[in-house]
């Protein structure tokens, strides 16, 4: 299965997407914000970033453009509970495979990570 970092600063939802991502296989790697998710990103390998728009330090949109910048090949899908941050992701164009919006069951998290790493397959063949 996939590596996924997840980038979520709301403890009980980032425990939510750990244990449902694990629970289907994925090898998971979770932090607090955008700056946190910097140091792993730059440390391992990651097949999906998934993170939220609204963090502190480094918000989803800043930490989406530094993705698409040094890992360009790793897709990346934002969340957000919040209309204005999901305009403000879908402002940044291609650099997010897709907003998933909060609150969202663990189906509609497990159908949009299985739509992106099936997408990212697709464009690897």
């Amino acid at each position: 299965m996939a590596q996924i970092l997840v980038a979520e600063d709301e403890v009980p939802v980032r425990e939510f997407i750990r244990r449902a991502l694990e629970h289907r296989g994925h090898d998971v790697v979770a932090v607090a914000d955008g700056a946190d998710a910097v140091v792993k990103l730059s440390r391992a390998r990651f097949d999906l970033l998934l993170t939220d728009i609204g963090m502190p330090n480094m918000d989803g949109v800043e930490l989406a453009l530094k993705a698409a910048r040094d890992w360009p090949e790793m897709p990346v899908l934002m969340m957000s509970g919040y209309t204005l941050e999901r305009r403000r992701a879908h402002g940044i164009g291609e650099l997010a495979s897709a907003v998933l919006q909060k609150p969202f069951s663990m189906v509609d998290l497990n159908a949009a990570v299985d739509e992106v790493l099936a997408a990212r397959a697709t464009a690897e063949d």
